[in-house]
């Protein structure tokens, strides 16, 4: 049994045929269950190793890209973008309605002209903020600067911030390039009634994060406006809070998870104070908002204030309160701010949705995670450009995958999941591009290797159809050989050799050359290729590369052919008529013609190739142009198989030669002469 196996191994080691030519060729003999799993085994490992080689491309393409997008996103160029993505998904997302918990009094440009000067008196404070007690809310929150008395009535603003223990003023704790730090109204700040009024603004201006808290500069720590609202709302609700070990805030249903500095497309963002990513119900107009004039003059229902948070802040445009938000992008480009109080409304109603209903926070993934993605769609469109080659194939498949990349991530944010959509986007595009350059690269490659082996001896017309049918005739940098029927046509000039001795070599090349020319441009003419050149002789073939699939065709390169060798004993007549007239030597030439069988493709090494022909048919048209030199055919003796002959029988005017055994054949061929 070993022997066998030994034997079946130095068949696959020395056999010079196809895999699927190797297997046929196998004995039919049993083998042992080992030498089959090995054998299977190695033709497992040539698959393997033929895919590697194909996508090595993809692999080294999907990876670059992939690790250059990550590493643009890890150094902060792609954070804008991001940033851009994620207001996008804000503005996409549907419309959430009012929030029920939530009340908010404005101060528009009609209600400081009904008080008739900005700051707002202390008097008219007091009277709102009484108004608004006498319907029992759960909490009032005045976004209000209003650490300087203004008169009249500062006296009565400050019995009514003692007397009604639901109001909450603010503070602006921190200075910043936006304005500097503004105190708190000395009475509540005694009551420890004070929020911070302090947003956190990103890198574009825009709001996006909630500062639930922050220290103070005597290291106190002071909760955000919106936080303080919301905790007095749950804490009526019985609802407490929880510090856990990694300082995230278990607050009813939900778990509130610090902000760090490179959370979703953050890059190394500040992460003062207490923060989290802000999940917007809204604008202001998501929330149900009432007049500071209504207010005053008794036109409010009780039940739009009853129990819930209410805000009093400035919404008129002269006063300037106002912020960026992802809200902020409208269709005529002119970007709409956000006032101060609609920001804070949105932190509280955050907050409350989260802890008693368990509305999704905005959450992230860990930055290998991220990565991990980012290498997926990279390998995604690496992957579509590699199927799908056709230039709109491609294009169309790029498209697609570039939808359901952003289509993941906003499905993702719906779910409350903020993660990467536009590096998914980059390195999609960026691998697809890569790639499409790398088939284009391949394609150039491809079509030099072609006109390298064809040469100037294909008309154009075939060489596009060479080219328009690349891909099934290369394989693996040559063209594979194939089994077609063609017509192969030898020619050869009489006492060359004669020739050749008289005259000078430069002569002769010369002498030489024009003939060639005008022979190949024949061939040319005639949609032949030119096979290859053999001294004075030529070798040509009708029918290649691209077969001929129906009998009609092939009577069509016989044809071809043989009216190619009519016009090449013309031409040479002509020659002959101007080479008397220039002294030069006078010619005549043999043609041989067979049809039949022919295996084209790629014959050489590594450093040559050459596509060629091979097979019984060529030697068949070599033996009849060399057959009986005594047989006189004038300028051009045209010799044609018997093959030939049925294609071309109706066609051209010929005689039969008889049934003759050519040099090197031991059956006899019947053979016929062209005459014209």
């Amino acid at each position: 049994m070993l022997s066998k196996e030994r034997e079946l191994w130095e068949r696959v080691g020395t056999v010079g045929k196809t895999k699927q030519n190797f297997l046929l060729s196998l004995p039919l003999s049993p083998v042992s269950p080992t030498s089959t799993i090995f054998l299977l085994l190695l033709l497992m490992r040539s698959k393997i190793r033929q895919l590697f080689c194909e996508w090595r491309g993809v692999s080294i393409a999907a990876s670059s890209i992939a690790g250059f997008t990550i590493a643009l996103r890890c150094l902060g160029y792609l954070q804008l973008f991001e940033w851009a993505a994620l207001d996008c998904f804000f503005l996409w997302r549907p419309v959430e309605s009012h929030d029920p918990r939530i009340a908010i009094v404005t101060i528009d440009e009609s209600d400081i002209h009904y008080v008739g000067q900005w700051p707002i008196p202390d008097l008219i404070l007091a009277q709102l903020l009484q108004k608004l007690n006498s319907f029992s809310p759960r909490a009032i929150g005045l976004d209000i600067y209003r650490d300087l008395p203004v008169e009249p009535g500062h006296e009565e603003l400050v019995d009514v911030f003692e007397s009604v223990e639901k109001t909450i003023g603010v503070e602006k704790v921190v200075g910043d390039a936006y304005g500097s730090a503004v105190g708190a109204p000395p009475k509540l700040k005694e009551l420890g009634r004070i929020a911070a009024a302090d947003l956190v603004l990103d890198g574009d201006g825009k709001v996006r994060r909630a500062l639930l808290s922050l220290h103070n500069k005597d290291g106190e720590t002071v909760l955000g406006l919106g936080t303080s609202l919301a905790w007095r709302y749950l804490e009526a609700e019985g609802i407490g809070y929880e510090m856990t070990e990694d300082y995230s805030v278990k607050l009813g249903r939900a778990l509130f998870v610090r902000f760090t500095g490179n959370d979703g497309g953050y890059v190394g963002a500040d992460t003062g104070g207490y923060q989290i990513l802000l999940n917007y119900r809204g604008s202001l107009e998501n929330f149900e908002t009432i007049s500071m004039q209504d207010v005053l003059e008794g036109r409010v229902s009780p039940e739009s204030i009853r129990d819930r948070i209410v805000l009093i802040g400035a919404t008129a445009q002269s006063l300037n309160d106002l912020f960026y938000t992802p809200y902020s992008t409208t269709r005529l480009g002119i970007p709409k701010r956000t006032p101060g109080v609609a920001v804070h409304a949105n932190i509280a109603s955050q907050i409350l949705n989260a802890a008693l209903l368990g509305r999704p926070l905005l959450d992230t993934w860990s930055d290998p995670l991220e990565w991990l993605w980012i290498i997926v769609w990279s390998w995604v469109g690496a992957i579509l450009a590699w199927t799908w080659r056709a230039t709109r194939a491609t294009i169309f498949a790029w498209l697609a995958g570039l939808f359901l990349a952003i289509a993941m991530a906003y499905i993702a944010f719906l779910y409350g999941w903020w993660i990467p959509a536009v590096p998914p986007a980059i390195a999609l595009s960026g691998s697809a591009s890569a790639i499409t350059a790398y088939i284009a690269n391949r394609e150039r490659a491809d079509r030099q290797m072609v006109m390298n082996l064809f040469g100037r001896h294909v008309t154009p017309k075939i060489a596009d159809t060479i080219w328009r049918d690349r891909h099934e005739l290369l394989s693996k940098g040559k063209i594979v050989g194939r089994s077609l029927t063609a017509t192969v046509l030898f020619t050869d000039l009489k006492g060359f050799s004669a020739i050749a001795e008289q005259l000078e070599p430069a002569a002769l090349m010369t002498w030489l050359n024009e003939y060639m020319n005008a022979m190949v441009e024949l061939i040319l003419d005639h949609n032949g290729v030119v096979d290859k050149f053999i001294g004075d002789a030529v070798m040509a073939v009708f029918g290649v590369p691209i077969p001929s699939n129906t009998s009609e065709e092939i009577a069509g390169e016989a044809i071809a052919a043989v009216s190619c060798a009519v016009a090449m004993g013309k031409k040479l007549t002509a020659l002959n008529r101007k080479w008397r007239m220039q002294g030069c030597p006078l010619v005549a030439m043999r043609v041989g013609i067979s049809t039949g069988t022919v295996v084209a493709g790629s014959l050489g090494s590594s450093r040559r190739m050459d596509y060629t022909i091979i097979g019984d048919t060529v030697n068949i048209a070599a033996r009849l142009e060399s057959y009986n030199k005594s047989i006189d055919g004038g300028v051009c003796r045209i010799l044609i198989s018997e093959l030939t002959y049925q294609y071309i029988r109706d066609k051209f005017t010929t005689q039969c030669i008889g049934a003759v055994i050519l040099k090197g054949r031991q059956q006899a061929e019947r053979i016929y002469q062209v005459l014209f």
